[in-house]
């Protein structure tokens, strides 16, 4: 039976908050997943999928990028893998009569949870301008329509061309030649909003944005601290091996403002221990950090390091790696001699002797992993806190051994395969000639815009056609009324998507729908099935086949989409073989294995179950391709975040029913939540502070600079127990509060986990059942 989509946006009037859960996973999770992809898919198409989600004849999960073991279970997926699967592979799929009876101006009332609901798209769609809504047209008429705006430009640049990491490398790979033929290096992605900070730091000092450690390393870790991340929720299989670790022997660190279930308690449900027993006792220690005081913390770690080495020389710095590997040492060395106690207190809101504890677990382990995500890159200090990472790392020869280095967890299925492929609006002089050699064109040279800049080049009217392969930037933006207004203030706006998303509705004056294939669905070209293949967080490169017919025959895949714009932008005469990309993929793995390095005989090599694992200088043979060819230890200046009185720090985060902007549905069971998203959680003695109390409704504030206040109206308190002088809301409802001009320093991610916000008691105004302000 095909579940009905809800007809009216579902009322957060019966927001109940209860105890939370005392353990992750289990049977709880067992079950919600079951009951989600039964309702949803039916038994004989949830098994079909389930049996064949991230295994190696599959199909990759869409809802992470946490990376595959070798040998894998029957059941090698999550509690919110199984609900993206059910999310997408859902046979709802929206009736052309929808168009008719919903207008734009009906549909910006709806949440992201209805939206989502709605069903698959299946048909090209067309809002002309000064219509209110749109209608069904041909594939041709839409290409059509693209190409027109396109070719009317002034330049290339008033075009950007965003992507999603749910894109595979193949389509990426030809969305960015067909958009550097075009003429431009607008391409921003969703990187620019999460893991830039990442890219930045490590980039500078090791020479590779990415990972340091493969899978296999965290079995072999004496220590892993994990830094500003919520594995049961953003990633929950790396609980498995995050336990595995623990019981072979590991310490285990957590390091967050919010105390997660998933870092005290996992229940593994593959396990009788999980299942009928207490589970697994999972951080050894929890230290509570003030939201921004990563950077300090890490410092005082290696404060203490150097400090340990001073005591007994020789015996606690990896002396021969720094001689051989680094440089900055000494300059490093001079800088934290003047760091103070007072100092560091006040950044992080800890003890000095609790900092002390995990400064001498550091020192008593010989093979450390250090792993992060959002909590430490949306800070405008987030590079440099991932730098103070790299430099406790090399500190004691932490990068370059088993069981050791630098892990930051990416959360879409391919965005660190989308930079990989060329999505970067800064890719380096060596990819450009390469892409050149190859198809015998000049790629422009002069740097693109990033997702913010893009937003602010939109306001100025310097942008004119947006264009997204996936994704939904107005939903996942910072600042979101300027935002929207400033993709309102646009000629044309294109989205390629699977379902419905607020980047529908809000729009330029015209817009397009293009829809597509989903990861489940079977690609068949004229040549035949298609595969596509993704990289994950630890750089392993593997194939993902679709496992059901598509939603629509009319559908095409992301690839099809681009290769047909391209001919239908550019033509057919010249040097790029458009249609050969779409008939075999092959050809653009061909291709990719001239172009990008580490795919030499991709083809042969993408069918080997499994895949293959990307070249990786610091992890592989402690080589460093810097521009000085060692990794470089920094000396970065402490900064925190400034909390004036009667004010706290608020961060955005998801709740345990939601990846990224997508809603499916209503709870966050690890934080007692049900039933609603407007709430906000502050610590109880805070709300004392504050003369406030658990169950009031509260405008929430946000204050930057000298700019006007940025109001989120409504929300109820939740009483729960986050650092003293922090607080906690949803993204993306919380976008609304972030400045745009408010981003991180060398990544210009925004800055989401370090709002100064003051909380009113509510205002009388209406605000929509469904919590949109």
């Amino acid at each position: 039976m095909v579940r009905k989509p809800p007809v009216e946006d579902p009322s957060y009037d019966g927001l109940t908050v209860h105890h939370v859960d005392p353990a992750a996973a289990g049977l709880p999770g067992v079950a919600n997943a079951m009951s989600y992809a039964l309702r949803d898919l039916g038994p004989v198409r949830t098994l079909t999928l389930l049996s064949r989600l991230n295994q190696k004849d599959g199909f990759d999960c869409m809802s992470c990028a946490w990376p595959d073991p070798d040998h894998r279970s029957p059941a090698e997926f999550c509690e919110n893998g199984a609900r993206a699967v059910a999310w997408e592979a859902n046979p709802l799929t929206v009736p052309t009569t929808f168009w008719a009876e919903h207008s734009l101006t009906d549909l910006e009332d709806k949440s992201e949870f209805w939206l989502g609901r709605q069903g698959r798209l299946v048909e090209p769609l067309h809002k002309a301008a000064g219509s209110d809504h749109y209608v069904p047209v041909s594939w041709s008429e839409a290409f059509g329509i693209v190409a027109d705006r396109l070719r009317g430009l002034d330049s290339p640049d008033q075009a950007a061309f965003y992507t999603s990491g749910r894109a595979s490398n193949e389509a990426a790979f030809v969305y960015q030649l067909f958009v550097r033929a075009f003429g431009t290096n607008n391409l921003p992605d969703c990187s620019n909003m999460c893991h830039e900070s990442t890219g930045a730091a490590l980039g500078s000092t090791l020479g590779i944005g990415k990972s340091t450690v493969s899978y296999d390393d965290f079995a072999q870790a004496d220590l892993i601290v994990v830094m500003g991340q919520n594995p049961g929720t953003n990633h929950p299989r790396m609980l498995t091996a995050l336990e595995a670790a623990k019981r072979r022997g590991a310490t285990l660190v957590a390091v967050n403002p919010l105390p997660e279930v998933a870092l005290k308690r996992y229940k593994n449900p593959q396990t009788v221990r999980g299942i009928a027993g207490r589970g697994t006792e999972m951080a050894d220690q929890f230290l509570q950090i003030r939201s921004g005081g990563d950077m300090a913390m890490l410092q005082w770690i290696s404060k203490r390091v150097l400090e340990a080495e001073d005591r007994a020389p020789g015996a606690v710095l990896d002396h021969d790696f720094l001689a051989s590997h680094t440089l900055g040492l000494d300059d490093f060395r001079a800088h934290l001699d003047g760091l103070g106690e007072q100092e560091v207190a006040l950044a992080t809101g800890l003890s000095i002797d609790a900092i002390d504890e995990l400064a001498e677990r550091y020192l008593a382990a010989d093979r450390v992993i250090i792993t992060w995500a959002m909590g430490l890159t949306q800070h405008h200090k987030g590079v440099d806190t991932i730098k103070e990472i790299v430099n406790l790392l090399l500190l004691r020869g932490n990068i370059g051994k088993p069981g050791a280095g630098a892990s930051p967890i990416r959360g879409h299925s391919n965005v660190q395969g989308d930079r990989t492929m060329g999505i970067w609006e800064r890719m380096p002089d060596a990819f450009l000639d390469a892409l050149a050699m190859e198809f015998s064109f000049d790629p422009p040279r002069h740097h693109g815009v990033d997702a913010v800049r893009c937003i602010e080049a939109m306001a100025r009217d310097d942008i004119k056609v947006w264009f997204a392969l996936g994704g939904n930037l107005v939903g996942a933006i910072s600042d979101t009324r300027a935002a929207e207004a400033a993709m309102r203030g646009t000629d044309l706006t294109v989205q390629v998507s699977t379902k419905l998303n607020r980047s529908h509705v809000v729009t330029g004056a015209e817009a397009l729908i293009l829809p597509t294939l989903g990861r489940t669905d079977v690609d068949l070209q004229e040549t035949g099935p298609q595969f596509v293949t993704v990289e994950d967080s630890v750089c392993a490169v593997h194939a993902t086949h679709g496992a059901l017919p598509p939603a629509s025959p009319d559908l095409l895949s992301e690839v099809s989409i681009v290769t047909r714009l391209a001919r239908a932008v550019l033509g057919d005469d010249g040097p790029i073989d458009w249609a050969g990309f779409e008939r075999d993929y092959d050809t653009i793995r061909d291709s990719i294995s001239r172009v990008v390095p580490g795919f030499d005989d991709f083809n042969a090599r993408a069918r080997r179950p499994g895949g293959f694992v990307l070249p990786n200088g610091p992890r592989d043979s402690r080589t460093f391709p810097t521009a000085t060819g060692k990794a470089m230890i920094t000396v970065n200046e402490l900064v925190h975040v400034e909390c004036p009185p009667g004010r706290l720090i608020l961060q955005t985060v998801r709740s345990h029913d939601q990846f990224n902007t997508t809603m499916y549905g209503l709870n966050d069971r690890y934080r007692g939540i049900r039933g609603g998203r407007d709430v906000v959680f502050v610590n109880p003695d805070d709300l004392t502070d504050l003369g406030l109390a658990d169950g009031d409704r509260v405008d929430i504030v946000s204050e930057w600079k000298d700019e006007p206040d940025r109001v989120l109206p409504h929300y109820r308190v939740v009483a729960f127990p986050t650092a003293r002088g922090c607080a906690a809301t949803y993204f993306p409802e919380a976008n609304v509060l972030v400045p745009l001009a408010s981003t991180a320093l060398g990544s210009n991610t925004p800055v989401s986990k370090a709002i100064v916000v003051r909380l009113e008691r509510a205002s009388a105004r209406t605000v929509p059942s469904s919590g949109r302000a």
